[in-house]
């Protein structure tokens, strides 16, 4: 099985794939009191914002989003997906002025 094929199953098939995953990815729960955001050159040159939490220091549970793009509005967008309650939990957030 080619990569190709290998990739098509799982996303159709075995995954809890999602239309919007093409865009971003959000993981609501793992939100902490401390935030980073930085932009991330994935393959082909594309750009991606991601959304770290930092008290995790890299380990199981720290992303919270990976969003394709850098574009203010569209990081804006994601996040206000997640509920007010949670939003509010952020105390401090850590970014490039990239």
């Amino acid at each position: 099985m080619n990569g190709k094929q290998l990739q098509s199953q799982y996303k159709e098939h075995l995954s809890d794939y999602k239309e919007h995953t093409e865009d971003y990815i959000l993981y609501s729960k793992n939100v902490g009191y401390r935030l980073c955001i930085d932009e991330t050159a994935l393959s082909k040159g594309e750009l991606y914002t991601t959304i770290i939490n930092k008290d995790k220091r890299g380990r199981k549970g720290s992303i919270v989003a990976v969003i394709k793009g850098t574009k203010s509005e569209d990081v804006i967008t994601v996040l206000m997906l997640i509920p007010a309650d949670v939003r509010r939990q952020v105390k401090e957030i850590t970014l490039d002025m990239a």
